[in-house]
């Protein structure tokens, strides 16, 4: 008899987390498991990306109407004569707007969101939130499931969220699963109740769907121009991803006199700060945000570089995918940079400022022959996660 899954995910934009979502839903054996996705949003890249056999479910009735603007829901609850959900509805906006970070505020709106959400009706032999905070809340407080697994796609310490409010809801967890050793060490130094729960599934990518979608043909991606170097950043544009340290990078290198152009695949709410930067720095030459890319991988074949300048990571899936193209990757010095690059071997880690990641492209520009050995290392690289299914099998069926 098949086992029923529930996939529970914000929405399908653009992320790591997403991504991995799709990846891992397209390596799933339909023969064996009815799948179920919860989205509270239907919109983002990766929707065109959902496997035919996975039946997309979405929340109607009150979460609808609670999620409208406030002043709206707030007509909406009290012509209906809604008092309590008109009060979770204003109570919500309050706590969003007094909360400490955006962590935060997503932690302690939960309980006044939920109660515009009905108890999902469908048994499921096991339910996974997918994503760090309401995925897993949701996961735990409406759904009916054998098995509960939560997800942690990043350094929880940096997340800045509150331990002690998802104390009780990883007790509520059959398993907590990460997607690199170092995270995984982490939680289980930040919850050592819960330790024994923790595991690491990492994110799965295959070598052979990312080269064939390399090799479509995008003329012209990166506007290189001439023997200009062409850098490449992917990654959603936040304080998290430090892409204000590349835009002054850039700056430096043209200072220097190096004939580069640095491009970012990614959108966020930093767009128009990094915007004004740049056109401070006179870099709109040089410095170029691509937006969203349901295909990034031509773009990530015609770089010389791949840069990934964060300030803290899970386990990047777009280093991985770097790596497979064997492209020269530089990465800061974030607390996971190890679990992915051996500094010198397959990329170079340096500090998280200005100045050194200055100093590490210079060298991967000037130094042929570094380069040369960094591409040679990663080609012998066995870089192919898709066995990780397996270790997700193990947790859904037992």
């Amino acid at each position: 008899m098949k086992k029923n899954l529930l996939f529970v995910m914000p929405s399908l934009t653009a992320g790591g987390g997403e991504k991995s979502l799709v990846t891992l839903l397209s390596k799933i054996d339909f023969k064996y498991y009815n799948v179920d996705l919860l989205l509270m949003d239907h919109n983002g890249l990766f929707m065109e990306f959902i496997p035919k056999e996975v039946r997309l479910l979405s929340l109607t009735g009150t979460y609808r109407v609670f999620t409208l603007p406030l002043f709206q829901s707030l007509t909406k609850f009290m012509l209906k004569g809604n008092g309590r959900l008109f009060f979770n509805r204003l109570m919500y906006s309050l706590k969003n707007r007094i909360g400490k970070n955006v962590s935060q505020k997503e932690q302690y709106t939960w309980k006044y969101l939920a109660r515009s959400i009905e108890h999902l009706p469908h048994q499921y032999d096991a339910a996974i939130g997918f994503m760090e905070k309401t995925s897993t809340y949701f996961c735990v407080d409406k759904v009916n499931a054998v098995k509960k697994l939560g997800w942690v796609h990043i350094d929880y310490d940096q997340l800045g969220m509150d331990p002690h409010f998802d104390t009780r809801y990883f007790k509520q967890l059959d398993y907590i699963v990460t997607v690199s050793e170092e995270c995984a060490n982490i939680l289980r130094n930040r919850f050592p109740d819960q330790q024994h729960k923790v595991g690491v599934i990492y994110n799965i990518v295959s070598p052979t769907m990312i080269q064939q979608m390399a090799n479509k043909p995008i003329p012209g991606a990166l506007r290189k121009r001439g023997d200009e170097i062409a850098i490449l950043s992917v990654g959603r544009l936040h304080p998290q991803k430090g892409f204000e340290m590349a835009v002054m990078s850039c700056k430096k290198l043209i200072d220097l006199g190096y004939n580069i152009t640095w491009n970012i695949i990614g959108e966020g709410d930093e767009r128009g700060k990094l915007m004004e930067l740049i056109e401070q720095n006179q870099l709109t030459n040089h410095f170029n945000l691509l937006g969203l890319k349901s295909n990034p991988y031509p773009y990530m074949k015609q770089a010389d570089i791949y840069a990934q300048t964060s300030r803290f990571e899970g386990k990047s899936i777009a280093i991985d995918e770097a790596k497979i193209l064997n492209k020269p990757i530089l990465v800061t010095n974030f607390s996971t940079a190890k679990d992915q690059i051996h500094d010198g071997k397959d990329g170079l880690i340096v500090e998280m400022n200005v100045d050194a990641i200055v100093e590490g492209i210079e060298k991967l520009i000037i130094d042929n022959g570094l380069r040369r050995n960094l591409e040679s290392n990663l080609s012998k690289l066995k870089l192919g996660t898709e066995e990780e299914i397996i270790k997700f099998y193990g947790l859904v069926s037992g």
